[in-house]
């Protein structure tokens, strides 16, 4: 039975943001910047964010104002003011090609996502899905294609502002299986967008129960990335099908595999409110898995006590604190984006100030184009400074877990800005090729990988 009292879910966007209250407090720089910048990245909003997660009196340095609004800076001056000029002239085709032009330049899918993640079948790419890591597949359904609310620093915001040919999407899950059954080295499924759980219950069953089939036995994990825990826990809690949608966790259970909810928390503040610990509870009392991840945001979540509290309060109410991410080099990566060594840092405080219950959180790491490559720390060897790194996760599976160190470099922000240490050329993992059951995935130098133009954070 659901204890909270319903809600019913409204979200705002550049066309209404105008008839929420809080509009009225705004600025007109702040209001214009709003209108602007909505033209090229994506915006979208509730009521509950609104209301509950956003702290008025400190705008526009509120924290969740920051993750959630636009702001001037995440375009250049140039830009901006060329796309501001055509905004009050009213041009809409003149705004659009103004856009799409700045939306190029922002690398709108890094690390290979449309190169070299989508696999084929019978010769065919599968629109909808992205093959990264042997263990793992991402599925992208159609329906989930949009979110209770957007992140500012969204690394996959392609999906959400009309650039259809750079888009993954899919109506149903039958290549999904079909594609499946031909690999059996497949253990995951990551159901992501969008945000699957924008889906009513009905739908978003018809994508997981396939899923079920003996056929696919293989298939140990069914993992949903979603930021509904903080943006609109009410999806567990109040919604008319939240006793389904929980219903439909148990099922997978009982089926023997194993439910991951991939929670996406970027601040302490999006699990204060009573409503969002009341949905970790009802989800991890399914017998499912709510895991916590996050990339580190300049403006936003910089301070380590944020979380600390966000990691203890999680591991509280049984969740698990997973990853904390670096910002991919994508979308206006310059005005969230810190230096690795500054990443490190934050981690590494944040990391001295939990019990060991919370320290299965991994990080800085970053998804690159080779694999996930965490910054493990700032080390001195032979009198050189330099980073110690190694892969989590990764194209290769031999590449995982095998330390590597970079010079050090206070302004580096990814991995293509680092230089391999001890005077070498290149990286061992830059030219080495992915095994041959996997041809379809080859490796190239990351230098390449990041120029092509080709992620609620994915956590594979």
């Amino acid at each position: 039975m659901n204890v909270a009292e319903p809600a019913k879910f409204k979200p705002y966007t550049r066309q209404s943001i105008r008839q929420a209250r809080q509009w009225q407090w705004l600025t007109e720089d702040l209001r214009e910047a709003v209108q602007v910048v909505s033209r090229v990245l994506p915006f979208r909003t509730n009521e509950y964010v609104l209301e509950q997660l956003i702290d008025w009196n400190k705008v526009p340095d509120d924290p969740i104002y920051r993750l959630t609004f636009p702001h001037r800076d995440m375009l250049r001056p140039d830009e901006y003011a060329r796309l501001r000029d055509l905004v009050q002239a009213g041009d809409e085709a003149a705004i659009e090609a103004c856009a799409r032009e700045i939306r190029l330049r922002m690398n709108p899918h890094p690390a290979g996502q449309m190169t070299h993640n989508v696999p084929r079948m019978n010769g065919l790419p599968l629109r909808g899905l992205q093959h990264k890591y042997k263990e793992t597949v991402l599925f992208f359904p159609s329906s989930g294609q949009t979110c209770h609310a957007y992140c500012t620093f969204c690394f996959r915001w392609p999906q959400f502002v009309g650039m259809d040919d750079l888009k993954f999407d899919a109506s149903e899950t039958a290549e999904l299986v079909a594609y499946l059954k031909l690999h059996p080295e497949v253990t995951d499924v990551l159901i992501t967008g969008g945000d699957p759980l924008i889906m009513n219950t009905r739908s978003l069953a018809g994508f997981i129960e396939p899923l079920l089939a003996p056929e696919l036995a293989h298939i140990q994990n069914i993992r949903i990335g979603t930021k509904s825990v903080a943006y609109w826990p009410q999806r567990f809690v109040s919604d008319k099908d939240s006793d389904d949608l929980l219903r439909l966790f148990e099922k997978v259970v009982a089926s023997g595999k194993n439910m991951a909810i991939m929670g996406h928390y970027n601040h302490a503040v999006e699990l204060r409110q009573p409503i969002a610990q009341q949905a970790v509870k009802r989800i991890v009392g399914t017998g499912a898995t709510l895991r916590m991840q996050g990339p580190l945001i300049r403006h936003i979540n910089e301070d380590p006590h944020s979380w600390a509290e966000l990691w203890r309060t999680g591991v509280r109410l049984g969740a698990i604190p997973y990853y904390m991410f670096v910002e991919r080099d994508t979308g206006p990566r310059e005005y969230f984006q810190l230096p690795l060594a500054r990443a490190h840092e934050i981690f590494q405080q944040a990391y001295q100030m939990v019990s060991g219950l919370a320290r299965t959180v991994r990080g800085p790491s970053m998804s690159a184009f080779p694999g996930k490559v965490v910054i493990d720390g700032v080390v001195n060897i032979g009198g050189e400074k330099l980073f110690a790194l190694q892969f989590l996760q990764a194209r290769n599976p031999d590449w995982v877990r095998r330390p590597f160190y970079a010079q050090y470099d206070p302004e580096a922000h990814w991995l293509d800005q680092l230089k391999p240490a001890f005077g070498k050329e290149r990286f061992f993992f830059e030219s080495a090729p992915v095994p041959e059951e996997a041809p379809e995935r080859k490796v190239i130098p990351i230098s390449q990988g990041r120029a092509r133009c080709a992620s609620h954070s994915d956590a594979a």
